[in-house]
């Protein structure tokens, strides 16, 4: 791909995941903004790729329209954001809960993911169009036993992508999420002991992906990565309906 004067934004871009797809968007000619807590990783890396480097919380409200905005007005256009930062609970949420740990899981892998499409729309409207992707989890496909709160959120995110996209399609703008299984990366760097010969995606395949999703997935597809298979569209089985068959009301509750 030719990417040259595209602009993209990557959040939790300076390591794992985040910072190998900011160095294949880079590579393929397109502007880069690394946003991520951890300042020093951040600049190194936009130094690097030639980008811009963007820190702060990105489950404050007014981080996100501030990162899109520093974006767009650095590259002059926003065309593709990736919505990837994450952690885990560090806690089961069901025999204990930490009401501090619980607000962060929420708002780093929800609230973010929510304030960063609002942000990111405007923007991407002016561009005549764009990609957002949001990178979920398989925990947003099955339950995660051991991480009762990381699944909900991932539930949530998958779910939101779903019912947005279709709102957005219209404007061109295409909302998707990846759902890998188990990666090698910082996030897991504390249990990895634990996976034993357990086969672990790594950075690239997981960008692998999300480069497929870009190309070609269509609007509200969340695609499943997994060792050693072709990612692809997660084919989610339809709710059963009211019996008789009657299709359901379009209902907008910003018309109440």
């Amino acid at each position: 791909m030719d990417l040259t004067g595209n602009g993209a934004l990557v959040t939790g871009g300076a390591s794992g995941i985040g910072a190998a797809a900011v160095r294949r968007r880079a590579a393929a000619g397109a502007r880069v903004a690394v946003a991520d807590r951890d300042e020093s990783a951040a600049t190194a890396l936009a130094d690097e790729v030639g980008g811009i480097a963007l820190t702060g919380d990105v489950a404050d409200p007014e981080r996100m329209p501030a990162h899109v905005a520093a974006a767009e007005e650095a590259f002059g256009r926003l065309d593709v954001v990736l919505l990837n930062a994450g952690v885990t609970a560090g806690q089961s949420g069901v025999v204990d809960l930490d009401l501090a740990g619980y607000r962060r899981i929420v708002g780093v892998n929800v609230d973010h993911v929510v304030f960063g499409l609002a942000a990111a729309v405007p923007a991407l409207r002016r561009a005549g169009g764009g990609r957002v992707v949001a990178t979920a989890s398989l925990a947003g496909i099955v339950p995660m036993p051991g991480d009762a709160l990381y699944t909900m959120t991932k539930h949530a995110v998958v779910g939101y992508v779903r019912a947005a996209a279709p709102v957005l399609a219209p404007d061109g703008i295409r909302v998707n999420a990846v759902c890998p299984g188990f990666a090698d990366t910082p996030l897991i760097a504390r249990a990895k002991p634990q996976f034993g010969d357990f086969p672990l995606l790594s950075a690239e395949d997981v960008v692998d992906a999300i480069e497929g999703v870009l190309e070609r997935g269509e609007p509200g597809e969340c695609w499943f990565v997994q060792p050693g298979r072709e990612p692809g569209p997660y084919g989610f089985r339809g709710a059963p309906g009211p019996a008789g068959g009657a299709a359901p009301p379009k209902v907008s509750w910003s018309d109440h």
